[in-house]
């Protein structure tokens, strides 16, 4: 069995960080160097993202990609942090795989389902199957003037944060492949993880922006709701990307939960 790529940093209990959709492992670099002294950390490119660009671009296939990794290294009692993308990616993986190897979950502003449909409305802001199925369109189209429309979402301020701004992130997402990026995209679309929120039993900390431009604070407060042992912690200055707008801050938050469940 290959290992897939994964930055990988530190001794101690292991925080597995899982990525954004368009992002990459390394927008964790940060919180290694803060966290890596007291935590095994290690993070993957998640399918259709960096290294791992040949792979399916699916939440399954990235699901499935986590579950490798965790196999070949022989990780266990990991701290999961799914940021975005990265939580759906955990979600799906505790459901697939079972929770024998992870021992705590952190999701970082993330809905456990993107489309306001059917009587759900905790989705993206304002974003219905019809506007997401446009979005994908424009993506397909033209990728590279999407990205600066992605960036803009990332953040509370709209220069970005100190450690990564707009600019970084618009060239992090025009560097990325398109066709990978929409098939995610579609695959993101068409997830609907409630009911795997439901029965996930290990604790779990549910984390978002305060000021975040794509998930409502009412999202996280159904997740913290509807799992067996949950937690809400809001950042306040943050947007959709905590760990870069108030880096400091979040590793604290993860590293106190980590030690808990230690």
């Amino acid at each position: 069995m290959e290992t897939p790529f994964a930055l990988e940093a530190g001794q101690g209990p292991t925080i597995l960080f899982l990525h954004g959709w368009t992002m990459e492992s390394r927008l964790f670099a940060d919180q290694f160097a803060r966290l890596s002294g007291r935590f095994h950390c290690v993070a993957p490119d998640l399918p259709g993202h960096g290294r791992a660009l040949g792979i399916e671009p699916s939440i399954d296939s990235a699901a499935d990609l986590v579950a490798r990794l965790i196999e070949t290294r022989g990780l266990s009692a990991i701290i999961m942090v799914g940021w975005s993308l990265g939580a759906a990616t955990a979600w799906t993986y505790l459901d697939r795989y079972g929770e024998g190897r992870v021992r705590g979950l952190v999701s970082v502003d993330m809905s456990p389902k993107i489309v306001n449909e059917g009587g759900w409305t905790l989705g993206l802001k304002g974003q219905t199957r019809e506007k997401i199925r446009h979005n994908a369109e424009r993506f397909e189209k033209d990728w590279a003037s999407a990205a600066p429309a992605i960036a803009a979402g990332m953040f509370a301020d709209r220069k970005g944060a100190a450690i990564f701004s707009f600019d970084d992130a618009v060239a992090q997402i025009r560097s990325t492949d398109a066709h990978a990026m929409n098939a995610m995209w579609a695959s993101l679309s068409n997830a609907d993880c409630r009911a795997m929120v439901e029965r996930i039993s290990i604790p779990f900390l549910v984390t978002h922006g305060a000021r975040s431009r794509v998930y409502s604070r009412q999202t996280a407060e159904w997740l913290a709701a509807a799992a067996p042992d949950a937690d809400l912690h809001s950042f306040a200055a943050s947007g959709h990307a905590p760990h870069l707008e108030e880096p400091e801050a979040f590793a604290d938050v993860i590293g106190a939960f980590a030690q808990r469940q230690s």
